[in-house]
């Protein structure tokens, strides 16, 4: 068996979650998100973010939650601004674009933006009405490439984005993982506080699937359950993403599994750093991309299952691996020790 550092959703998900799934499962609730459950989850959710007033609604999947977001958000002609490396841009299968939202990319080799990236998309969009319109920043935190924002850089985007009326969205996939990271200063409230919009991932850290989508502008609360409803993202059985949201929520779930990620790429990385391994981007999350010869990662590949990344030369090319809430000590030691007996 081959173990996997492909991914950080190959495993269902926490016990806790399978036993409260199984232990409510007889309850008869209302439907459509409206059972108590999620009811519950929203209001922890809101106590942790420390906003009472942002509207909170739970989508089965990340490319669901940013469709939905983008598409509601977006006037026909109006478009989104991304880092080159954005989810949305690489591997949605052009779910923005199909709703009609045309996406500029930004290449940044650290899969951030700042107000710096920004400002040549705007000066070169001003043939109005002869081109698209930017009005969405859309950012991931972390990033494709692991990186987290500091509060310093999400409070000067997030300005910079009030004075250009544009509004800021968080892909949260994994946001969980961000916060707890090392070298993190950001809460949940200030994310609340300095986007528009964001949510926080379920299916990357311990749930079964499920995002909380969490809207803090006044101006796009209104009518965006409509949005929900057509585009097929209104559960019925609603209480599935409500139980597991409450759970997550609870006892601090959320940060632990989010936290253990982290620590056990950090093992990894940790060891090759201290072995003159270079490193495609500083992180300080549960991805990580080391740069390997080819032979390395040819052998590993053996035993391991991880995507190539990049391809730096001929002899070198960055690998991603990532881990998850439940990557074990064992699969760690192991991919320790394989690069162990070969690297020099």
């Amino acid at each position: 068996m081959k173990f996997s550092f492909k991914n950080d959703y190959s495993e269902g998900c926490h016990p806790r979650i399978l036993e409260a799934l199984a232990k409510y499962n007889s309850d008869q609730q209302p439907g459509y998100g409206e059972d108590e459950y999620s009811k519950k989850a929203k209001e922890i959710i809101r106590t942790e973010i420390q906003s009472p007033s942002s509207d909170i609604y739970f989508v089965s999947g990340g490319t669901q939650a940013n469709l939905i977001v983008i598409s509601s958000i977006l006037k026909p002609y109006q478009c989104v601004i991304s880092a080159a490396t954005g989810h949305i841009l690489n591997n949605e299968t052009g779910a923005i674009e199909a709703t009609g939202h045309k996406i500029l990319g930004v290449e940044k080799a650290d899969g951030k933006l700042s107000p710096s990236d920004i400002i040549p998309v705007l000066e070169a969009h001003r043939n109005i009405p002869h081109q698209v319109m930017p009005k969405l920043v859309y950012i991931s935190n972390s990033t494709e490439l692991g990186t987290v924002y500091s509060k310093k850089e999400l409070q000067e985007l997030s300005v910079f984005c009030k004075e250009q009326d544009l509004l800021l969205f968080m892909d949260g996939a994994r946001l969980g993982q961000a916060i707890t990271s090392e070298n993190n200063d950001l809460e949940l409230k200030d994310i609340a506080e300095l986007t528009d919009v964001f949510y926080l991932g379920g299916t990357k850290n311990g749930a079964l699937f499920g995002e909380a989508v969490i809207i803090n502008s006044t101006e796009l609360k209104q009518d965006f359950a409509f949005n929900i409803k057509q585009k097929g993202a209104l559960l019925a059985k609603g209480r599935v993403l409500g139980i597991q949201f409450l759970e997550l929520m609870t006892g601090n779930l959320y940060f632990d599994l989010a936290h253990k990620a982290n620590q056990q790429a950090m093992k990894i990385k940790k060891f090759m750093k201290n072995s003159g391994v270079e490193f495609l981007s500083e992180t300080y999350t549960n991805q990580i991309f080391p740069v390997l010869n080819h032979e390395l990662i040819n052998k590993l590949s053996e035993n391991f299952e991880f995507y190539i990344w990049k391809k730096i030369d001929d002899s070198y090319s960055a690998i991603r691996l990532i881990t998850s809430w439940n990557t074990s000590d064992e699969a760690v030691e192991l991919f320790i020790e394989a690069v162990k007996k070969r690297i020099k």
